[in-house]
Protein backbone atom coordinates (compact mmCIF):
# COMPACT_ATOMS: atom_id res chain seq x y z
CA UNK A 1 0.00 0.00 0.00
CA UNK A 2 1.51 3.30 -1.10
CA UNK A 3 2.14 5.68 1.78
CA UNK A 4 3.86 8.41 -0.26
CA UNK A 5 3.82 8.90 -3.98
CA UNK A 6 4.92 11.18 -6.79
CA UNK A 7 2.39 11.52 -9.59
CA UNK A 8 3.69 12.85 -12.93
CA UNK A 9 5.99 15.24 -11.08
CA UNK A 10 7.77 17.82 -13.17
CA UNK A 11 10.23 20.39 -11.80
CA UNK A 12 12.03 23.23 -13.54
CA UNK A 13 14.71 25.32 -11.86
CA UNK A 14 14.89 28.50 -13.85
CA UNK A 15 14.79 27.45 -17.49
CA UNK A 16 16.23 24.01 -16.81
CA UNK A 17 13.91 21.02 -16.47
CA UNK A 18 15.26 18.75 -13.72
CA UNK A 19 12.34 16.29 -13.45
CA UNK A 20 10.03 15.24 -16.25
CA UNK A 21 6.73 13.51 -15.42
CA UNK A 22 8.15 11.23 -12.69
CA UNK A 23 5.80 8.85 -10.90
CA UNK A 24 7.08 6.81 -7.98
CA UNK A 25 5.46 4.88 -5.12
CA UNK A 26 7.01 4.70 -1.64
CA UNK A 27 5.92 1.64 0.30
CA UNK A 28 6.05 0.85 4.05
CA UNK A 29 8.46 -1.85 5.11
CA UNK A 30 10.78 -1.20 2.18
CA UNK A 31 14.18 0.41 1.64
CA UNK A 32 14.11 2.18 -1.72
CA UNK A 33 17.45 3.34 -3.12
CA UNK A 34 17.20 6.33 -5.43
CA UNK A 35 20.17 6.31 -7.80
CA UNK A 36 21.36 8.07 -10.93
CA UNK A 37 24.32 10.06 -12.22
CA UNK A 38 25.05 13.61 -11.10
CA UNK A 39 22.33 15.98 -12.24
CA UNK A 40 19.75 13.23 -12.74
CA UNK A 41 17.25 14.90 -10.39
CA UNK A 42 17.58 12.68 -7.32
CA UNK A 43 17.75 15.41 -4.69
CA UNK A 44 15.00 17.41 -6.40
CA UNK A 45 12.71 14.38 -6.33
CA UNK A 46 13.55 13.69 -2.69
CA UNK A 47 12.79 17.30 -1.76
CA UNK A 48 9.47 17.08 -3.60
CA UNK A 49 8.61 13.93 -1.67
CA UNK A 50 9.48 15.77 1.56
CA UNK A 51 7.23 18.70 0.66
CA UNK A 52 10.21 21.07 0.55
CA UNK A 53 10.03 21.69 -3.19
CA UNK A 54 6.71 22.19 -4.91
CA UNK A 55 6.59 20.62 -8.38
CA UNK A 56 5.67 22.73 -11.36
CA UNK A 57 3.45 19.93 -12.62
CA UNK A 58 1.99 16.83 -11.04
CA UNK A 59 1.55 16.19 -7.32
CA UNK A 60 3.00 14.47 -4.27
CA UNK A 61 0.50 12.52 -2.19
CA UNK A 62 1.04 11.67 1.49
CA UNK A 63 -1.52 9.19 2.82
CA UNK A 64 -3.47 9.86 -0.36
CA UNK A 65 -3.67 13.63 0.18
CA UNK A 66 -1.72 16.38 -1.58
CA UNK A 67 1.22 16.99 0.72
CA UNK A 68 0.90 20.79 0.54
CA UNK A 69 -2.68 20.50 1.88
CA UNK A 70 -1.45 18.89 5.10
CA UNK A 71 -0.39 20.94 8.11
CA UNK A 72 3.29 21.19 9.03
CA UNK A 73 2.76 19.22 12.29
CA UNK A 74 1.05 16.43 10.34
CA UNK A 75 3.93 16.27 7.90
CA UNK A 76 6.59 16.43 10.61
CA UNK A 77 5.06 13.54 12.54
CA UNK A 78 4.75 11.36 9.45
CA UNK A 79 7.96 12.17 7.64
CA UNK A 80 11.61 12.77 8.56
CA UNK A 81 14.09 14.28 6.11
CA UNK A 82 17.86 13.90 6.33
CA UNK A 83 19.54 16.37 3.94
CA UNK A 84 23.03 16.18 2.49
CA UNK A 85 24.13 19.16 4.57
CA UNK A 86 25.58 18.02 7.89
CA UNK A 87 26.83 21.13 9.69
CA UNK A 88 25.76 22.28 13.15
CA UNK A 89 27.13 25.61 14.33
CA UNK A 90 26.40 25.60 18.05
CA UNK A 91 27.84 23.30 20.76
CA UNK A 92 24.63 21.48 21.64
CA UNK A 93 25.14 18.03 23.13
CA UNK A 94 24.53 14.93 21.06
CA UNK A 95 21.60 13.82 23.20
CA UNK A 96 19.97 17.25 23.06
CA UNK A 97 20.34 17.40 19.29
CA UNK A 98 18.75 13.97 18.90
CA UNK A 99 15.97 15.06 21.27
CA UNK A 100 15.08 17.76 18.72
CA UNK A 101 13.73 14.92 16.62
CA UNK A 102 10.91 14.60 19.14
CA UNK A 103 9.62 18.17 18.69
CA UNK A 104 6.89 17.14 16.23
CA UNK A 105 5.39 14.99 18.99
CA UNK A 106 5.99 17.00 22.16
CA UNK A 107 6.05 20.57 20.89
CA UNK A 108 7.85 22.89 23.30
CA UNK A 109 6.87 20.97 26.42
CA UNK A 110 9.31 18.94 28.53
CA UNK A 111 10.37 15.54 27.23
CA UNK A 112 8.14 12.65 28.24
CA UNK A 113 9.27 9.11 29.10
CA UNK A 114 8.31 8.15 25.53
CA UNK A 115 10.59 10.89 24.20
CA UNK A 116 13.53 9.71 26.31
CA UNK A 117 12.94 6.12 25.21
CA UNK A 118 12.84 7.09 21.52
CA UNK A 119 16.08 9.06 21.84
CA UNK A 120 17.80 6.18 23.67
CA UNK A 121 16.69 3.76 20.97
CA UNK A 122 18.02 6.03 18.21
CA UNK A 123 21.36 6.58 19.95
CA UNK A 124 21.77 2.87 20.58
CA UNK A 125 20.92 2.00 16.99
CA UNK A 126 23.76 4.26 15.79
CA UNK A 127 26.23 3.21 18.51
CA UNK A 128 26.29 6.72 19.93
CA UNK A 129 25.50 6.23 23.62
CA UNK A 130 29.13 6.86 24.59
CA UNK A 131 28.97 10.24 22.81
CA UNK A 132 25.63 11.34 24.28
CA UNK A 133 27.06 14.20 26.36
CA UNK A 134 29.69 15.36 23.88
CA UNK A 135 29.08 18.68 22.05
CA UNK A 136 28.34 18.03 18.39
CA UNK A 137 30.94 20.64 17.41
CA UNK A 138 33.60 18.24 18.75
CA UNK A 139 32.51 15.37 16.50
CA UNK A 140 34.06 14.18 13.28
CA UNK A 141 32.08 14.59 10.08
CA UNK A 142 31.19 10.93 10.06
CA UNK A 143 30.06 10.97 13.68
CA UNK A 144 27.88 13.99 13.01
CA UNK A 145 26.21 12.24 10.06
CA UNK A 146 25.29 9.38 12.37
CA UNK A 147 23.95 11.79 15.01
CA UNK A 148 21.73 13.51 12.45
CA UNK A 149 20.44 10.12 11.32
CA UNK A 150 19.70 9.29 14.96
CA UNK A 151 17.74 12.55 15.25
CA UNK A 152 15.64 11.55 12.24
CA UNK A 153 15.06 8.04 13.63
CA UNK A 154 14.08 9.48 17.02
CA UNK A 155 11.08 11.10 15.36
CA UNK A 156 9.71 7.57 14.82
CA UNK A 157 8.36 8.65 11.44
CA UNK A 158 6.33 6.54 9.07
CA UNK A 159 8.66 7.69 6.28
CA UNK A 160 12.37 8.50 6.29
CA UNK A 161 13.90 10.36 3.34
CA UNK A 162 17.71 10.41 3.43
CA UNK A 163 19.90 12.25 0.93
CA UNK A 164 23.26 10.50 0.62
CA UNK A 165 23.28 9.27 4.24
CA UNK A 166 26.62 7.48 3.81
CA UNK A 167 28.60 10.40 2.38
CA UNK A 168 31.79 11.25 4.33
CA UNK A 169 31.67 7.92 6.16
CA UNK A 170 34.32 5.22 6.20
CA UNK A 171 33.32 1.81 4.78
CA UNK A 172 32.46 0.32 8.16
CA UNK A 173 30.22 3.23 9.10
CA UNK A 174 28.60 3.11 5.67
CA UNK A 175 27.61 -0.48 6.31
CA UNK A 176 26.32 0.42 9.79
CA UNK A 177 24.16 3.25 8.44
CA UNK A 178 22.71 1.14 5.64
CA UNK A 179 22.04 -1.65 8.12
CA UNK A 180 20.19 0.84 10.36
CA UNK A 181 18.06 1.99 7.41
CA UNK A 182 17.38 -1.62 6.47
CA UNK A 183 16.34 -2.40 10.05
CA UNK A 184 14.03 0.63 10.13
CA UNK A 185 12.36 -0.60 6.95
CA UNK A 186 12.08 -4.12 8.37
CA UNK A 187 10.19 -2.62 11.32
CA UNK A 188 7.63 -1.10 8.94
CA UNK A 189 9.08 2.30 8.05
CA UNK A 190 9.15 3.47 4.44
CA UNK A 191 12.76 4.47 3.72
CA UNK A 192 14.05 6.28 0.64
CA UNK A 193 17.81 6.82 0.40
CA UNK A 194 19.62 8.70 -2.35
CA UNK A 195 23.00 7.12 -2.96
CA UNK A 196 25.82 7.14 -5.49
CA UNK A 197 27.16 3.85 -4.12
CA UNK A 198 25.75 1.17 -6.40
CA UNK A 199 27.30 -1.62 -4.35
CA UNK A 200 25.46 -0.46 -1.23
CA UNK A 201 22.25 -0.08 -3.23
CA UNK A 202 22.53 -3.60 -4.61
CA UNK A 203 23.38 -5.07 -1.20
CA UNK A 204 20.80 -3.35 1.02
CA UNK A 205 17.91 -1.99 -1.02
CA UNK A 206 14.68 -3.90 -1.46
CA UNK A 207 13.99 -1.80 -4.54
CA UNK A 208 15.99 0.58 -6.71
CA UNK A 209 14.72 3.52 -8.77
CA UNK A 210 17.07 4.84 -11.46
CA UNK A 211 16.83 8.44 -12.64
CA UNK A 212 18.56 9.77 -15.74
CA UNK A 213 18.25 13.29 -17.13
CA UNK A 214 15.16 13.94 -15.03
CA UNK A 215 13.30 10.80 -16.06
CA UNK A 216 12.63 7.57 -14.19
CA UNK A 217 14.38 4.96 -16.32
CA UNK A 218 13.83 1.85 -14.20
CA UNK A 219 12.16 0.85 -10.94
CA UNK A 220 12.36 -2.63 -9.49
CA UNK A 221 14.57 -5.24 -7.80
CA UNK A 222 18.22 -4.15 -7.51
CA UNK A 223 19.81 -6.55 -9.95
CA UNK A 224 17.15 -5.91 -12.57
CA UNK A 225 17.62 -2.16 -12.39
CA UNK A 226 21.42 -2.36 -12.09
CA UNK A 227 21.69 -4.20 -15.38
CA UNK A 228 24.63 -3.93 -17.74
CA UNK A 229 22.40 -2.08 -20.21
CA UNK A 230 21.08 0.46 -17.68
CA UNK A 231 24.52 1.21 -16.26
CA UNK A 232 25.93 1.71 -19.73
CA UNK A 233 23.05 3.99 -20.75
CA UNK A 234 22.91 6.14 -17.62
CA UNK A 235 26.45 6.08 -16.23
CA UNK A 236 28.51 5.36 -19.32
CA UNK A 237 30.23 2.38 -17.70
CA UNK A 238 30.55 -1.30 -18.42
CA UNK A 239 29.82 -3.54 -15.47
CA UNK A 240 29.73 -7.26 -14.86
CA UNK A 241 27.12 -8.35 -12.32
CA UNK A 242 28.17 -11.13 -9.99
CA UNK A 243 25.81 -13.74 -8.66
CA UNK A 244 23.84 -12.59 -5.63
CA UNK A 245 23.51 -8.87 -4.88
CA UNK A 246 26.91 -7.44 -5.72
CA UNK A 247 28.39 -5.61 -8.68
CA UNK A 248 31.52 -6.50 -10.50
CA UNK A 249 34.31 -4.31 -11.86
CA UNK A 250 33.31 -1.17 -13.76
CA UNK A 251 35.12 0.65 -16.53
CA UNK A 252 34.35 3.83 -18.43
CA UNK A 253 32.88 3.46 -21.93
CA UNK A 254 34.71 5.80 -24.30
CA UNK A 255 32.75 4.95 -27.45
CA UNK A 256 29.39 6.38 -26.38
CA UNK A 257 27.54 8.51 -28.93
CA UNK A 258 28.64 12.13 -28.70
CA UNK A 259 32.00 11.36 -27.09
Amino acid sequence: MTILGARDVGVSLGRRAVLNSVSLDVLPGELLALIGPNGAGKTSLLRCLAGLLRPNTGAVLLHGQPIEAMSLPERAQALAYLPQESRVHWPISVIDLVMLGRLPHRGLGPPTPADHAAVADALSAQGLMALADRPVTALSGGELRRVLLARALATKPKILLADEPTSALDPGCQLDVMAALKQAAAQGMAVVAVTHDLELASSFADRVALLHEGELIADGPPLEVLSVENLARCYGVRAVTDEGRSLGRMERIDDRPGR
